[in-house]
């Protein structure tokens, strides 16, 4: 019997069936499952072993490129910043104005170097100093996503890769240059120790005044050795390697709030690191830096000039800082060497030769700055930054910590045009207009409290024209018309002139228009060039090529112009300025011998005098400012130059009517050309007020004599007409008004008062020596007849005095 299965045989019927794609294999039978398809958005995203793929092939590629790197890039030898290349800087002729110095550099061991001042650069610049690698990739990801998105350019290099660019590389911003940091870093932490680099690093830093290294700098800023800085020492030389010229609180001392931030960052790092406790950072008090002492290439005004290119260079990233550093560049200035030895000779003849220092201990304090713009290209011509640089390291032509005082008047009246703006009572304001001159006159439409601004010498004018206030310097009539106009339009008027936005104490309230603000020399001189220039704005440049090793190698940016006030707004200004220089507070401009417009100005307790002003061809602002040579602070010039008071109208003056009349010599002389607002000629009466006392009846008349009820104004310079006489100009009794009592230089007319009735105002433009003229009216007709010097006659306004 056979035990073994038999296989089955086919039904009747049966018939193989034939496979198909979607056959399954039988259940319990071996087979192989079909592969299902991805359809739809399945489509589009990668499968788990695609990623895998990826991902392993990226960090294959990196670690290739990490070897192939690491391979390729070698140590190299020290590059030459030991060497370091002069800058050599010209003057728009070519002759040569200023070289740089030799490096001051010294290097010293880490032992030389106190742990307060190690400690404090860590905690400036690498708090993991010692802990972490040579590179910090995600320090270095943050600071390209930071300066990515706008949050200021960092770098994000340890102390490490920061050693190697200082001394194994060059300082471009280049990705190779910042590929080779990265290797070398690697390298060289894997060769050297860790002390060694520290040391390498302290060495080669640059920390502004010339001084590279921490020993240079510590006698550059403190007179001691690196290994007697204190801790608060140590913390501010760490914070200047993030900005060594910024930082630099006696150049600049108007960025001192910065870097006392950044002091308190890093004593706040060294609290957080416990290299020192809290008790004993609350007791570390701001150490000032002393008086730089300078090299005697930088003597007199070239070391001003040098700090303020390159301040303009890295203002206007044109060259950065760590290029300028490096050298080798030969820079043509704007400046003419003939303009800034007359501009010398102007300080020195007018204010420097006549200080007392031994008998005057208030002539100690005098400082002198300057500054010289061409209105039509904006080119620096020359510049005074103080008596010696070598001797006084502040620049007195670009620091911005005096107030202007009241040549910052004229923009509000700028402003006034370009808005076409009204008195609180509806009239326009123009060079005529009257306000209201009295002492103390609380301003009138401000609603941010009471302001009553005092005049000079507590002088009440009365009314008085615009053209008037502004040569007597009115403080009661700008701070009523900065509110008429409005001071944020003020504001606006002023930095589109030339003021930086970001100027101290330049702020939207009436007190603007009193020249608060600390806007510097230099940015004077760039708004009244701006005025010069008919509105017609462009920003000053002290620049004219730069060039390396023979070749252009730094393209300069094209300079633009822009309209930033209307024509008319300028030039009416220019007219109320030229009356200042003719009749008012500037009059020693004249000495120059051209026509002229100026505005005089005094900072508050007499720290600083300033007399702004243009031809049409040359925009200056001269400065006279009081500080102590030891300490910096601000002092009063009461007595200096044996002067009761210094201001604007004298020593500033004078050395402008010098400088300018010296730097214009051997030119044709060039009139004003003027496109003044719709009405500027025409008077701008205030409404009679009915509570008063009208002038011209019988209130304050003695018998038919004059009016006595009112202060006779001096007569205003420019007029082109006598105006018209009030009908308050006529007597009770029907007698006339005689002579206008027009004046010379704004003195008061011996005949200003009307024969029976109300007391002259005399508005009208002068005659000779101030005679009256016989071009009077009568019956309130309109004066037109000319003083015997073709001056022409004044207006009585009725009673107004």
């Amino acid at each position: 019997m056979n035990d073994q299965p038999q296989p089955q045989q086919p039904s009747e019927g049966w018939a193989p069936r034939e496979p198909g794609p979607a056959t399954a294999a039988a259940p319990g039978t071996p087979g192989k499952k079909p592969k299902r398809k991805r359809t739809g958005w399945r489509r589009v995203i990668p499968t788990w072993r695609m990623v895998l793929g990826t991902v392993l092939t990226g960090l294959l590629l990196l670690i290739g490129a990490f070897a192939l790197g690491y391979y390729l890039v070698k140590i190299p030898a020290a590059n030459s910043a030991a060497m370091k290349q002069s800058n050599v800087y010209l003057y728009s002729d070519g002759s040569q104005l200023a070289r740089d110095g030799e490096v001051n550099r010294e290097n010293v061991t880490l032992a030389l170097i106190s742990k307060d001042a190690q400690h404090a650069v860590l905690a400036a610049e690498d708090r993991d100093f010692y802990s972490e690698s040579a590179i910090d990739p995600k320090a270095m990801l943050r600071a390209g996503w930071n300066t990515a998105t706008g949050k200021g350019k960092q770098s994000g290099s340890t102390i490490t890769q920061q050693y190697v660019k200082n001394y194994y590389l060059a300082q471009e911003q280049t990705v190779t240059r910042k590929a080779k940091e990265f290797f070398i870093a690697i390298k060289l932490d894997r060769e050297k120790s860790k002390d060694d680099i520290l040391e390498g690093y302290l060495n080669t830093s640059y920390f502004g005044r010339n001084a590279y290294g921490i020993q240079a700098a510590a006698q550059a800023y403190y007179g001691v050795d690196a290994k007697d800085l204190t801790v608060g020492q140590g913390a501010y030389l760490a914070s200047l390697l993030n900005a060594p010229s910024e930082f630099d609180v006696v150049a600049h001392p108007e960025n001192k709030p910065a870097a006392l931030a950044r002091w308190n960052y890093v004593l706040d790092g060294m609290v957080k690191k416990k290299w020192i406790t809290a008790s004993e950072r609350s007791g570390v008090k701001f150490p000032e830096p002393k008086q730089t002492v300078i090299a005697a290439g930088m003597s007199g005004q070239r070391g001003y000039i040098v700090k303020a290119v390159n301040d303009y260079l890295t203002d206007n990233k044109i060259l950065g800082e760590d290029e300028l550093n490096a050298g080798g560049y030969r820079i043509t200035t704007t400046l003419q060497k003939p303009k800034q030895d007359a501009f010398v000779k102007a300080v020195n003849d007018q204010v420097m030769e006549k200080l007392d220092k031994k008998d005057r201990k208030v002539d100690n304090y005098v400082r002198a700055g300057g500054a010289s713009i061409d209105p039509k290209t904006g080119r620096v011509l020359a510049m005074y930054g103080g008596i010696d640089y070598t001797k006084q390291y502040y620049n007195n032509a670009t620091r911005r910590d005096y107030q202007v005082g009241s040549t910052f008047k004229p923009f509000v009246f700028t402003a006034a045009v370009q808005n076409d703006s009204t008195t609180q009572d509806g009239r326009t304001i123009t060079p005529n207009t009257v306000y209201d001159g009295t002492n103390k006159r609380p301003v009138q439409g401000w609603e941010g409290g009471t302001y009553a601004p005092e005049n000079e010498d507590q002088v009440s004018y009365g009314q008085i024209s615009v053209r008037t206030a502004t040569d007597k310097s009115v403080n009661s009539v700008y701070a009523q018309m900065a509110v008429d106009v409005d001071p944020e339009k003020v504001e606006k008027t002023a930095v589109g002139l030339g003021i930086p936005s970001d100027t101290p104490d330049l702020t939207a309230s009436p007190s603007i228009a009193l020249g608060p603000a600390t806007a510097s020399v230099l940015d004077m001189a760039e708004a009244y060039a701006t005025l010069a220039n008919h509105g017609k704005r462009g920003t000053y440049t002290m620049i004219e090529k730069i060039t390396k090793d023979g070749a252009d190698v730094v393209d300069l940016p094209e300079r633009k112009t822009w309209q930033a006030v209307s024509r008319e707004a300028a030039d009416t200004t220019t007219s109320i300025l030229q009356s200042v220089v003719d009749g008012g507070t500037g009059t020693a401009a004249q000495a120059a011998g051209r026509p002229a417009a100026g505005k005089t100005g005094t900072a508050e307790e007499d720290q600083a005098a300033w007399f702004a002003g243009y031809t049409p061809n040359l925009a200056t602002v001269v400065a006279i400012m009081g500080q102590d040579p030891d300490t910096g602070a601000h002092k009063p010039l009461y007595g200096a130059l044996g002067q009761p008071r210094i201001n604007g109208g004298g020593y500033p003056a004078q050395i402008w009517a010098q400088y300018t009349k010296a730097a214009l010599k051997g030119t044709s002389a060039q009139e004003f050309d003027l496109r003044l607002q719709d009405g500027a000629e025409e008077q701008q009466l205030p409404p009679a007020d009915p509570d008063e006392d009208q002038p011209g009846t019988d209130a304050g008349q003695d018998n038919g004599g004059a009016t006595t009820g009112g202060e006779e104004t001096p007569a205003t310079e420019g007029q082109t007409n006598g105006g018209t006489t009030t009908d308050g100009g006529t007597t009770g009794d029907g007698g006339t008004t005689t002579d206008g009592g027009t004046t010379g230089d704004g003195g008061t007319a011996d005949g200003g008062a009307a024969t029976g009735g109300g007391t002259g105002f005399p508005t009208g433009g002068t005659g000779d020596s101030g005679g009256t003229t016989d071009g009077g009216t009568t019956d309130g007709g309109t004066t037109d007849g000319t003083g015997d010097d073709g001056g022409v006659a004044g207006t009585n306004f009725g009673g107004f005095p």
